[in-house]
């Protein structure tokens, strides 16, 4: 029997159905707000986690952070955007933002989704 291919949308779906993890559903809403937020991202899993990409890389999940729920920020050839409100870290190409609980995900949703449509226009602007 031939296996199905998923698309990344499917297969993402498919690896949260499975997933076990004490802040699932904080995961799942923070996964609900970033795709969202912009029509263009799209998802696969890489890194063995949930990630989002638009042309490129941009953002995925470290599961393995223990007490918030950990997102990667990627950022290439300098151009890195500032968030003080949920971006930390000082490292050449990425930052990371952390997430507490369901009420620190809800306070932080509007600077996300504003930094995800900030991010597809300067990528956007990078290719043109």
């Amino acid at each position: 029997m031939k296996k199905t291919k998923l698309s990344g949308k499917a297969d993402v779906d498919s690896y949260m159905n499975q997933l076990v993890h004490p802040y699932k559903t904080e995961i799942a809403l923070l996964r609900s707000i970033i795709i969202n937020a912009n029509s263009k991202l799209e998802e696969r899993i890489k890194w063995n986690a949930p990630s989002f990409f638009y042309q490129k890389d941009m953002a995925a999940f470290n599961l393995r952070a223990k007490g918030y729920v950990q997102i990667i920020f990627i950022f290439y050839d300098g151009n890195m955007l500032h968030e003080p409100s949920i971006l930390q870290g000082e490292w050449k190409d990425r930052r990371e933002a952390r997430f507490y609980n369901l009420d620190d995900i809800e306070g932080k949703k509007p600077a996300l989704e504003q930094f995800i449509n900030k991010w597809i226009e300067l990528i956007e602007g990078e290719t043109n």
